[in-house]
């Protein structure tokens, strides 16, 4: 996948300026896609220069005007394009495992504290993508909103985010427990 399909997918809910556009993927497509600000602007230009989005000038009163953009037909086609093609199997590709696996054979306290602080991000990742998934919703229960929800393409991405944090938090407690148990043990050795 290339970031053009990330940002095409996001500009499918509507027009956003290139601020707008990088705050909608800090809170929801950074669940599958990291993409700096900048990186997110050189896009834009890109894909306004393919004809995949189309941008407009936006004046403002009190403030600089803005650009805004939106996808155009040719967008949704290459949108139509990219799922009809077949899918890579995903990977992970973590600093912090190459760690782990170094733990039986290095100091591992300094492991142990970035699996306390990855535990804490994904806490605090879990409480935003909970309280995105609650207003995508408003008064619906899921299984309501997942049968007769208008857009669920954000509300179904948001849940692997969730199921992803979730897992990794587990991941992390459960490898941080049998470090600080292993250190336990040797050091009464």
């Amino acid at each position: 996948m290339a970031l053009r399909h990330a940002v095409l997918a996001a500009l499918l809910d509507g027009e956003y300026s290139g601020y707008q556009l990088a705050k909608a993927f800090d809170v929801g497509v950074a669940n599958f896609w990291h993409a700096l600000p900048q990186q997110l602007y050189t896009e834009l230009a890109r894909l306004e220069k393919e004809g995949l989005v189309t941008g407009r000038e936006v004046v403002q009163e009190t403030r600089p005007n803005k650009r805004v953009f939106q996808v155009t037909d040719a967008g949704r086609d290459e949108l139509e394009k990219f799922a009809a093609a077949a899918s890579k199997p995903s990977f992970i590709r973590d600093d912090l495992l190459v760690k782990v696996q170094s733990a039986d054979r290095i100091g591992t306290a300094q492991v142990i504290e970035q699996l306390d602080e990855r535990v804490s991000a994904a806490d605090a990742k879990i409480e935003l993508l909970d309280g995105l998934l609650e207003q995508m919703r408003g008064d619906a229960d899921e299984e309501e909103f997942l049968r007769h929800g208008e857009r669920i393409g954000p509300y179904l991405t948001c849940l692997r985010g969730v199921a992803f944090e979730r897992g990794h938090r587990d991941w992390c407690l459960r490898i941080a427990a049998v470090l600080r148990e292993r250190q336990t043990t040797h050091a009464e050795r």
